[in-house]
């Protein structure tokens, strides 16, 4: 508990202190989330690729030898129970984290005019649920301009390279512009213990470019708060979670 405390205590520091924008969409620009030496625990616990499995969703990733272009692993207890105990202890410490109400509220505090702009004066109370997931990109993943679904209210991205060598690999930020089309406004450094992170909004319009073969793994937490304020929020994203865990525990069953 010590160790998790430690952790979200800087986690949420970093958040209050982080650089706010507003072009081309409001939008925090995060810098040492995790303190340097869990930030290199993580690294050295990142799981191998058998252990992570395609992801799905609307965006149809192409097929490699290892699943995916894209590919993950939930990063909840059910899921990183999976893996070697010293892997599994540090992953721990992060799902607690990352799960935390905290955090949430931290986000929920810097985003705080987008929110309003999106749910009115009720924003503060608007229920998420946060699902964060350990992705791995490898070469030809890419991903359209987009500005999220509307079930989800917030999106935040932690990028995990080992090195400053990837960094033209980072999301880029887009404007739409009056004629329809759109201008690439920023892109984030796909630089290490790094991030983002946006409200979800009419005007969130983001992509990644073609990941090329120089880089051999784009690693990154994506952790997003879906909404959680009705009936069937609620029921789909806690029937989605135990899908996902069964879907595992039977891949699990077949290594």
């Amino acid at each position: 508990m010590e160790q998790v405390n430690r952790v979200l205590q800087h986690a949420v520091r970093t958040i209050e202190t982080s650089e706010a924008h507003e072009t081309p969409f409001c939008h925090l620009r995060l810098s040492g989330v995790f303190p340097a030496d869990i930030y290199a625990a993580m690294l050295e616990a990142m799981p191998v690729p058998s252990d992570y499995r395609r992801m799905s969703g609307r965006t149809k990733y192409t097929r490699t030898d290892e699943g995916g272009t894209r590919t993950k692993i939930d990063v909840f207890p059910e899921y990183i129970r999976h893996l070697p105990a010293h892997k599994k202890a540090i992953w721990r410490v992060i799902s607690r984290v990352l799960c935390s109400p905290e955090l949430g509220e931290a986000f929920r505090r810097r985003l705080a005019k987008p929110l309003e702009q999106r749910f009115g004066a009720a924003w503060r109370d608007v229920g998420v649920y946060p699902i964060p997931v350990l992705t791995r990109d490898v070469a030809d993943y890419e991903i359209g301009i987009h500005s999220d679904t509307k079930s989800k209210g917030m999106t935040i991205q932690l990028y995990l390279p080992r090195d400053r060598s990837t960094e033209h690999i980072g999301t880029v930020f887009h404007a739409k512009r009056a004629d329809g089309n759109y201008e690439r406004a920023y892109r984030m450094p796909f630089a290490p213990n790094t991030g983002y992170a946006f409200a979800v909004g009419d005007d969130s319009y983001h992509s990644v470019d073609r990941v090329g073969p120089e880089v051999r793994t784009r690693d990154s937490i994506l952790l997003t708060y879906f909404l959680d304020n009705t009936a069937v929020y609620r029921t789909k994203n806690r029937l989605k979670r135990l899908a996902n865990f069964l879907l595992n525990e039977m891949r699990q069953l077949g290594r």
